[in-house]
């Protein structure tokens, strides 16, 4: 009977790659951002900007005084969001679209 040969070394693992930003680079980097259900978020507090993907599609809203620090997103088909802020939640209807 023949011995059995060593095993090898691993190979080591890439490393994982990042979400690739969607917001257009002249905002920088967002405080907080996140994805839900095919929908991203990213909240830029300097620039007063809130910028939103769905399906595929990207638009940027006037976030005013709120500091938008989370995100709900009701399911079924309204696909409503709300942001939490300092002054208490905000619906996405109720920011400008900018763009």
């Amino acid at each position: 009977m023949k011995p059995k040969e060593p095993m090898k070394p691993m190979e080591p693992m890439k490393p994982m790659k990042g979400m690739e930003p969607f917001w257009p680079k002249d905002l920088g980097d967002p405080s907080t951002s996140g994805s839900q259900n095919g929908m991203k978020y990213a909240f830029f507090p300097d620039k007063q900007r809130l910028v939103i993907e769905r399906d595929g599609q990207v638009s940027t809203y006037d976030s005013g005084d709120h500091r938008i620090g989370g995100v709900s997103q009701a399911d079924g088909a309204s696909k409503t969001l709300t942001f939490s802020s300092q002054n208490g939640d905000v619906d996405l209807d109720k920011l400008k679209k900018l763009g």
